[in-house]
């Protein structure tokens, strides 16, 4: 699944340990999730969406 966490953080001058910190997650989570090598869960998809104060949509594209 495409996203845009790489932008987001980047946005908000956020490190990948800082949001992962942030969001209870590791480092090596928020790595391959921002290289589509993992997709998380929905609960998780939300939490980043709350996060950042945008919908899922916005960080997420789903491509069939």
């Amino acid at each position: 699944m495409k996203n845009k966490i790489k932008v987001y953080r980047a946005m908000h001058d956020l490190t990948q340990e800082a949001l992962a910190n942030d969001l209870g997650v590791t480092r090596q989570t928020i790595l391959a999730i921002e290289k589509g090598k993992y997709d998380p869960s929905l609960e998780l998809a939300f939490r980043m969406a709350r996060y950042f104060n945008v919908t899922i949509e916005d960080i997420f594209e789903y491509g069939l």
